[in-house]
Parts: C-alpha cells; structure tokens; sequence
C-alpha cells in the first residue's frame, strides 16, 4: 500500500491513504509568515470583541478567531506551504527561461481542447470563488519587470513587454537577506462569500439595499451599474466577463431569497439582523456546492467525490447526519462541518501556493454558441470579447440569463493542459490601452513570490522529485518541448507547467500534485473557520438557515430563480456536469 497511488487502492483503502496524506501535510506544510518582521504595523480589528456582533461574520474577515481578532483579516499576509528558507525568490532567474517564450512553446492555444467532464458554468464558478478567496491588489506602477521580446517573436505591442511588480507588503516593504518577501491578501482569508458582499465596512454598506436585509437589484433583476467602471456594481469585479456577471446576479438573488425567508420566519428581526444571517447561509451555501458538487465534477474519481463528502457530512453520510446529528468530534465519521475549529501547526492564512495552484484560465473558451432554454434554437455566436468588461451587460440583458446559463452547462470549458491558454487572454487589453500576455504574468508571478519551480515544489509537499521529463508526462512530443524550452534542466520547469503537463488520475481535471494543496487547503478553508465548526449550529444560523444550506444545491438554486430552467435540468444531479438538450 505505501507505494500504490491512492487511485489504485480500493475505495476504503484510497480514503485511508489520502487521510494520511492530509495530516503529513497539516504537520509538515503550513507555515506562519506572520512571525516575520514587522515594520510598519499589520491591520489590527478597529473595534473590541464587546462591541462586535460575535454571531455574525465582520466585514474585514475580524474576530472569526477570538483568541487572535486579526487572523484572516483583510489586509494581512499570505502564508505558504513550503518551508519560509525556500520561497526566497531566485532573483537572478526571473526571467530564466524567458516567460514569453513559455507562453509561445507551451502554452498558446493551438485548437480549443474540452474538458468534456465539464460544463461551462464550471469555469464562471471557480473564478467566482478565487475573487472571495485572495487578491494581491494593484501592482506596482512605477516598478516593473521587463520582459524581453525575443526576434521572431509576432507580439506586436510594446518591447519590451512591461509587467508592474506585485505590490509590497506595507509592513514590510523590504525583505532581509535570506527571508522571503511577503505579500497582502486585500479580501478576506475566510470563505465568507466576500467576492459579493465586499471586504470593507464601506463597501458592504454600499452594496446592501437597507431595507429587510436585502443586496440592492434593479427592478428588473439586475446588479446596479458601477458609473466609474461601466460593469455590474460588485464587490470584486477582477476581470469582468459574463459568467461572473451570472453568478454574481445569482447568490445576490439567492441572499434576497434566504432574507425574505429569515423574515417570514422572525418577522420582529430588523433589516441588520436579517443581512446577518442572511450571509452566513449564503456563505456556506456557496461552501457546501463548491465542496460537494463542483469538485467532484472536476475530479469525478469516486474516492475523491466520497472524499469531499466526507468533508462535509462524513463517513456516515448525509442521510445518517440528518436523522442522528454528529458522532462525537470525528472529521471521518461526521464531516469537517461542525466539528471543532482547528488550525493545526500554523494560524490560518490562505497561502501563495494554494493562489498558484488555481491558476486555470485554459478553462475559458474562445468564445461562445447560445440557446433558447425553452426550444434549444440558435441565438447566436459571439467572440469571448463580446462578453468582457464592459460588453457584459449589454450582452447579458439580450441573451438573458436563463438562455445563458443554459447555453453554458451545453457548452465545455477548455482542459487544463498545455497548449490550451485561450489567445484572448494573452493579448489581454488593459483600462489604459496597454495590452499584457496573461500566460507569461502567471509564470512570472510565481516566480516573482518565491514559488518553488516543480520539481522542489513535489519534493517539499512529500511528492518526490523527478529525474527526468518523461517522468513528468508520458507523451513523448510534451516531454520534447519541455526539454528544449527548459534547456534540458527539469528542475527548472516552472510549477503551473508542470501542473499543465502532468499525466492525471483516472477522472480528474487537474494534476494530482495541485491535488495535494487542495487536500490541504480545501479542508484547512473549513476546519479553520468557526462559522463552519464550533459556531455552525442553530444557535447561530437558525435552524431554518441549516435546513436552507442543508436542502438546497446549485441545481435548486439555478431553478429557484429561472424556474425556466427546470426541462434542461431534469435528471441532472450536479449543474457543473453537461446539461441535457430541451427539445
């Protein structure tokens, strides 16, 4: 057993062994960037724990520890998951091999490669979840990389291609010798849906209508419009394009629902009090379908689908769960969800690894083919660019949602793999006018934040080293371009590459070393934050706010509010999975 791939084990067995996987890395790989130095002072929660609705969850990510108010918050440093000694940059080989020319050999779009395992929507989703989950804010103006332009190469913008450097931490603006640099998540560290609801007072009240703890819509069902940027009035908004502006719309309307629920139910609540709870039951709704429906549609392996049930309800089940309540304090027997927090050998912080990890823009197509979702006829095809930015309402109100999202969950995401980097996003047009290549940023970023190339990266989370290309992937020709791209050192291959090249378990959509990040980290998400351990009980919630988060998925939301979408989902278990045609 200790030499066969989890995936090779039987069910009981794989489950065991990726257990044990997850604890050597709860012991082994997370690591506290907190304890190095600070200069100019870390954000501090402004208010004491008297004067802070406990049972609520703070706008800044505050007080979701008690012992320590300023973990997770806003504006505090990623942690990381290797060691601090080996995430100081290599700053002599940043630029080594040149990431232009890895974007040119190895990642451009040659043809669009499905990832037939997958719907659309499943590449909306997952943007829609790292915009709660981290964002290193603007970058750095008048400090830049530059990326040379080599000869031959067609790129027919500025050369060289300037690239601003990620934003300093302000507590620490200059590195020590030998100590990694460190960087500032500016949301919130916790899965507490801040992509909708902001990671600031100022920015939650602004997007709250005040009146019976509902988000503010249009009478027409839509975001209001954010005069300064022309795009929905969100949050996060990052890199606007039509899918996020679906499911942004969506859990805006799923709160609104969850609020008038909370008040049929207590009617004597006030507004404050119905948003509240509102959010927490939105938050781990989000949580709940991310955790058991879109994972296992990107990873359907039935050891990983029990796994990530398992997380949530346990080994029991959900059925056992709901007529009998947890067993004691097992994660195995009772899920995660529940039980006792714990942070294990490091304060909880997401992790710059855990950022690199889901850098999947191969998903994004180069453009879309929509569909009625009442007689399936043809509305058109449009160029992925006629959904972005600014074009997204425009788009958004003549295709209409309900046709939208019935078009998407017909339509595949691109696999994540080499030579599938939609052209769109490497010739990726700024608000000034400038033009960047997305690909060669994703490399240099890693680099740029002290992220081990592959080969270290396995070697530090316990996956081991490999010798040789063809260790890396079967396929001849990819092993061929590895080496010459990467002049024959595999130790130089970058981590997002390796990740694209690797071979996959059988049924997954990413490579099994991303995997192991995710056992970690998709656990440590829950397992950290006592809105989903200690504090997610009735007390808190409600119990009508358990049975919602309980009862409901993402194919009951998508009908709740497009009930016209009910024939497409008719036998359809998880929305993430290809939809049936309505005829």
């Amino acid at each position: 057993m200790p030499n066969r791939p989890w995936y090779t084990l039987p069910i009981p067995l794989a489950l065991l062994k990726l257990s044990a996987i997850r604890d050597r890395l709860r012991q082994h790989n997370l690591h506290d960037t907190s304890k190095l130095p600070v200069e100019a002072g870390l954000p501090r929660p402004v208010a004491d724990a008297a004067e802070v609705n406990l049972g609520a969850r703070s706008a800044d990510g505050s007080y979701n520890d008690l012992l320590h108010p300023e973990m997770g918050m806003a504006g505090t440093r990623f942690g990381r998951n290797v060691p601090l000694e080996a995430a100081v940059a290599d700053e002599a080989n940043l630029l080594k091999p040149n990431p232009r020319k890895i974007s040119q050999s190895l990642l451009a779009r040659k043809e669009f490669i499905p990832a037939t395992i997958l719907n659309l929507n499943a590449a909306s989703w997952i943007q829609f979840q790292t915009h709660d989950w981290f964002s290193h804010g603007k970058n750095q103006p008048h400090n830049q990389h530059e990326v040379p332009i080599e000869k031959g190469d067609t790129w027919e913008h500025e050369r060289p291609m300037v690239v601003d450097k990620t934003l300093n931490d302000p507590s620490r603006p200059a590195a020590e010798d030998g100590l990694p640099k460190t960087f500032v998540n500016t949301e919130t560290h916790w899965w507490d849906a801040s992509q909708i609801y902001g990671s600031t007072p100022e920015m939650v009240e602004k997007l709250r209508s005040h009146v019976d703890g509902k988000m503010r819509l249009e009478a027409d069902g839509f975001l209001p419009i954010d005069p300064d940027l022309g795009i929905d009035l969100v949050a996060f908004s990052g890199t606007w394009w039509i899918g996020l502006s679906m499911l942004h719309t969506l859990f805006v309307r799923e709160h609104n629902a969850i609020s008038d629920h909370l008040k049929a139910a207590y009617p004597g609540w006030n507004d404050r009090k119905l948003f509240d709870h509102a959010r927490l039951i939105n938050a781990a709704l989000i949580a709940k379908i991310h955790t058991v429906e879109w994972t296992p549609a990107i990873l359907p392996n039935p050891v990983t689908e029990m796994a990530m049930n398992v997380n949530w309800w346990g080994i029991l089940g959900r059925d056992f769960r709901k007529a009998f309540g947890r067993i004691g304090n097992s994660e195995i027997l009772s899920g995660i969800v529940g039980s006792t927090t714990d942070h294990h050998t490091a304060p909880y912080y997401l992790t710059e690894e855990f950022t690199s990890v889901y850098r999947m823009h191969p998903l994004i197509p180069d453009g879309y083919e929509f569909y009625s979702c009442l007689n399936d006829a043809h509305l058109g095809s449009r160029p992925f660019i006629d959904g972005f930015d600014k074009h997204t309402r425009p788009l958004t109100e003549e295709i209409g949602f309900a046709n939208l999202f019935y078009s998407f969950g017909l339509a595949h995401p691109g696999a994540v793999t080499l030579h599938n980097y939609p052209d769109f996003l490497r010739n990726l047009p700024k608000p000034n006018g400038e033009v960047f290549d997305l690909a060669s940023v994703d490399i240099l970023r890693d680099r740029e934040r002290g992220v081990p190339r592959y080969n270290r990266f396995r070697e530090l989370i316990g996956r081991g080293r490999v010798s040789s290309f063809e260790e890396i992937t079967s396929n001849p020709d990819r092993a061929r371009e590895l080496r010459e791209v990467y002049d024959n050192d595999v130790n130089q291959v970058d981590l997002m590459i390796g990740l694209y090249s690797e071979d996959l378990p059988p049924g997954f959509g990413f490579s099994e070393t991303a995997f192991w990040v995710f056992i970690l980290m998709a656990s440590r998400r829950l397992k950290s934050d006592r809105f989903f351990t200690n504090d997610y009980r009735a007390g808190i919630y409600t119990q009508e706010g358990l049975d919602w988060i309980e009862n409901n998925s993402m194919v009951s939301v998508l009908k709740r509010h497009h009930p016209e979408l009910t024939p497409a989902l008719r036998g359809i278990d998880n929305a993430f999975k290809p939809w049936r045609r309505v005829r």
